[in-house]
């Protein structure tokens, strides 16, 4: 009984992961449900861990192992299989992610390709971060340690997050650094990365109008000419996403 339990349960979390893919993916809208199981390495990975999972959930020694050995030689995608994770899981691309063994992932979480949910040290126990529902976790991130990512944050591509994101929030940088995009807290899954806000920009131009002002204060006491102050120009104008279509 426990084994058709287990079945039922790993087909009902793989109809929920095509859809996850479906809903996340804009190349897989169009898609069928077969496409998506014979193409998708994301899906293909996160199959092979749920089974793997059952199998070592009941105690199974070399088999989850092996299964998951296989399935990072097929999809280059790398998760333990004792590392726990929720429904409505997608993994876009995918190559180079690795999920540590101590890992709890929850509820329609995304990661993109090189994502590192890794430990620190050497120490056994819990030494892999948590990431609550509804993260959004950009290409090349790396999370290390047993941190805790807060429901419903987003950790921007290329970021290093050593520390609790709490939720709601948008993390960039390296090391992270939490930032709200204009204010407002971010909403759903969506993927605009070019549109998060650059806390070191904001720093250097800070630093630039101080600059100035000090210098319209000398100008002015030495009756000197005044000279332009030095801008910090954007890289990217504010204007449409490019990637939007």
């Amino acid at each position: 009984m426990r084994g058709l339990s287990t079945l039922a349960r790993v087909a009902r979390e793989l109809r929920e992961d095509v859809s996850a893919a479906r809903d996340r993916d804009p190349a897989a809208r169009a898609a069928g449900t077969a496409e998506i199981l014979l193409t998708y390495p994301g899906v293909h990975a996160i199959l092979a861990h749920r089974i793997s999972h059952a199998l070592h959930e009941v105690g199974m020694p070399i088999a989850p192992r092996l299964l998951s050995n296989a399935s990072r030689i097929v999809t280059g995608i790398e998760i333990h299989p004792a590392a726990h994770i929720g429904r409505d899981f997608f993994v876009d691309h995918g190559s180079g992610v690795v999920v540590g063994e101590t890992a709890e992932i929850g509820d329609r979480v995304t990661l993109f390709q090189g994502v590192t949910l890794g430990g620190t040290g050497f120490a056994t126990g819990k030494r892999h971060p948590t990431v609550e529902d509804n993260v959004t976790i950009g290409s090349g991130a790396k999370l290390l340690g047993p941190i805790t990512v807060g429901h419903g944050a987003k950790i921007g591509a290329n970021s290093v997050v050593i520390h609790d994101v709490p939720p709601n929030t948008t993390v960039v940088g390296n090391p992270g650094h939490p930032v709200r995009i204009e204010g407002r807290r971010p909403e759903g899954p969506d993927t605009d990365w070019l549109h998060l806000p650059d806390p070191v920009a904001d720093a250097l131009r800070g630093l630039a109008d101080r600059i100035g002002e000090l210098e319209r204060q000398v100008a002015d006491l030495t009756g000197t000419e005044r000279k332009e102050p030095a801008q910090v120009r954007p890289l990217r104008s504010r204007g449409q996403n490019p990637a939007s279509g």
